[in-house]
């Protein structure tokens, strides 16, 4: 007989995103469930052993397991006091329903299977996901050529190194001037690895500039801009890749191929929200980012059911540059989750929400929530990303039915760099149907 599990809020990922929703909801006397597929909490930060995590958040540059260990000691503690806070490791989600509760609410119902509980059912009345992002790979990107050993995603190469104590290969061109793939440049470097250079299809990094400046300029790593591998070759191992000039467009450029011999080919050529779980939910996808449109607490802001509690935070909503922002977003969803359930355990109705949709303008990519619940005042955070366009001394306004809700001037504005804004909701005027965001003139102030 497959056991069943019932929570009030059930959090899928136990990453940065999913521990801060997990101890934010039973903080708030969720009782509270994670199911993690890994054999350890933590996500992605367990391979990240360089520093820079934590700035934000607490004031100082830990490592990424040093960071991850935060959250994962405090679930550990909450549990030894008697909070309700389970974690379902090596878990896997390979189902999910709703069922509707003899109140009439909805319950989500997950179908898993780990190693050392077999198959289990785990239920609850709200359901966070917090289930991270994935690299893409050569084919995604239409590199032709054979296809031998030698190739890697980044986060691979991250794995072998810093987990498994491997080396991918012993000359490594890397592709995509990410922040994976400019750490990675470095990372292979101190192990010996001859790392030819990183070549980068845009006319300007993709990663943070002082990823740029300490992984690549500190170690004398080339970095080759407007330019991207365009063939693999090799039998059964990497013998070498072709590289070409690209236009404007990203067109390679007649003529302008070369051969660069290596044995090893990193790719660090942009991530994607894991959002397969969403979309088996009927959650709609922002085209933009990938990932589900939710309003300022994370909630899912296109339910057919006023009921709905489905939540979504950190890189499963956008990819995010600070793991500090995705543990502000998994705090904020938790939290939010567990109101929601005990609401729906309690028999209270469901507040009424005043989604008021967030429109990024010319020369934005996307802002994120793509929607703000007017109804529940209080402060909102705007994250977004410009476009392809460089913006020196910006001005980012934030305007509704023509009143200028907020502004704020930066000193540079970059795609690669995802930016923050908190906002008074209280300052969008009733009856609003929109709140954009556009680049004002360089010549306008600060302020309201």
């Amino acid at each position: 007989m497959v056991s069943r599990k019932d929570y009030d809020v059930l959090v899928v990922g136990g990453g940065p995103a999913g521990l801060s929703a997990a101890l934010s909801a039973a903080e708030n006397g969720a009782r509270t469930g994670i199911i993690e597929r890994e054999d350890r909490l933590g996500g992605i930060l367990k391979q990240c052993v360089h520093d820079g995590f934590g700035l934000v958040r607490f004031g100082e540059q830990l490592a990424g397991p040093e960071y991850a260990r935060r959250f994962a000691d405090r679930v550990v503690e909450a549990t030894s006091k008697g909070t309700v806070l389970a974690t379902h490791l090596g878990a896997f989600v390979h189902a999910a329903r709703r069922e509707t509760c003899g109140d009439g609410g909805v319950r989500y119902v997950l179908e898993c299977v780990s190693r050392d509980e077999g198959v289990f059912v785990a239920a609850a009345r709200s359901l966070v996901l917090a289930t991270g992002c994935r690299e893409r790979t050569d084919r995604q990107v239409f590199i032709h050529g054979e296809r031998p050993a030698g190739v890697f995603t980044a986060g691979l190469a991250q794995h072998l190194v810093n987990i498994e104590g491997l080396l991918p290969g012993h000359r490594a061109v890397i592709l995509g001037s990410g922040d994976i793939g400019l750490i990675m440049a470095r990372r292979l470097f101190l192990e010996g690895v001859e790392v030819e250079g990183v070549y980068e299809i845009k006319s300007e990094p993709s990663g943070l500039s002082r990823n740029v400046r300490q992984c690549l300029e500190d170690f004398g790593i080339p970095l080759n801009l407007s330019t991207t591998v365009t063939a693999v070759h090799g039998d059964r191992r990497v013998q070498g890749v072709t590289v070409a000039s690209v236009d404007r467009r990203g067109t390679p450029i007649p003529g302008s191929e070369r051969y660069v011999e290596c044995d090893t080919l990193v790719l660090s050529v942009g991530l994607i929200p894991e959002n397969e779980l969403a979309v088996s939910l009927g959650l709609a996808l922002d085209p933009a980012t990938r990932g589900p449109r939710v309003d300022q607490e994370g909630r899912m802001a296109e339910a057919e059911r006023a009921d709905e509690g489905i939540f979504v935070c950190g890189n499963a909503l956008h990819v995010n540059d600070l793991v500090d922002y995705v543990s502000e977003s998994g705090e904020q969803a938790g939290r939010a989750a567990a109101l929601f359930a005990a609401a729906r355990r309690e028999g209270v109705p469901i507040p009424e929400r005043e989604l008021i949709p967030v429109k990024a303008g010319s020369g934005f990519l996307y802002a994120v929530p793509q929607f703000i619940d007017r109804a529940r005042g209080g402060k909102a955070v705007l994250y977004f990303r410009v476009n392809a366009t460089r913006a020196e001394g910006g001005v980012v306004r934030v305007a509704s039915g023509g009143a200028t809700v907020l502004k704020k001037r930066y000193a540079v504005l970059r795609p690669p760099e995802m930016e923050r804004l908190e906002i008074d909701v209280a300052a969008v005027p009733e009856g609003a149907t929109q709140i954009s965001l556009e680049l004002a003139d360089k010549g306008e102030g600060d302020g309201r």
